[in-house]
């Protein structure tokens, strides 16, 4: 496959802006060479449905600007429905232990959060931060929207959440348990 065709599938799956130093660690090659395919998957997608952004040294995939009203009315039909269990489950979980990782929403949630942590976002809900012990991974943490529309200023307002907090640790300890029990001992 060529570079760009490499650099485009990073892009896609990553979702969201991939400094020039990542992206050429990535695909394998300096960011010279991916400078130069980047002016190459420009010119490619021109008149498609995508464009390549490129804001300083990161570059991300994004809808085309001719696109905009389409987005709009799908954005604005996404955000009319309900945020369902899912959401309120992972908002809690947010909102009572953030910053959290995705990984740990998963975890507690027993399964995979991206797509609502997405949602959560649009909404202005939720923010995502670069974790602070590690810069690979982001943090989710409540937006100051979210408090306002509860009508709170710090979380320790939330109900019970000294006692959520704690069920919540408790939930953890034990999960970490069972997995270790649950390891095979080599």
């Amino acid at each position: 496959m060529e570079l760009s065709g490499r650099i485009e599938a990073v892009l896609f799956y990553k979702g969201e802006p991939v400094s020039l130093a990542d992206l050429s660690r990535m695909v394998g090659t300096s960011e010279e060479e991916v400078r130069m395919s980047l002016e190459a998957l420009t010119t490619s997608l021109s008149g498609r449905g995508v464009r390549l952004l490129i804001a300083g040294d990161y570059v991300s995939l994004v809808t085309a600007p001719e696109s905009a009203s389409l987005i709009e009315t799908i954005r604005k039909e996404e955000l009319k429905r309900d945020i369902g269990k899912a959401g309120a489950e992972t908002l809690a979980i947010v909102l009572y232990k953030g910053p959290v990782t995705r990984a740990d929403i998963d975890y507690i949630r027993g399964v995979n959060s991206s797509f609502i942590l997405r949602n959560l976002m649009i909404r202005g809900l939720v923010l995502r931060k670069e974790h602070v012990k590690d810069a690979r991974t982001f943090a989710y943490t409540a937006s100051p929207e979210l408090f306002k529309q509860l009508g709170i200023t710090h979380r320790e307002e939330l109900p019970d959440y000294a006692t959520m907090l704690a069920k919540l640790d408790a939930f953890e300890k034990e999960r970490t348990e069972e997995d270790a029990a649950n390891t095979p001992t080599v």
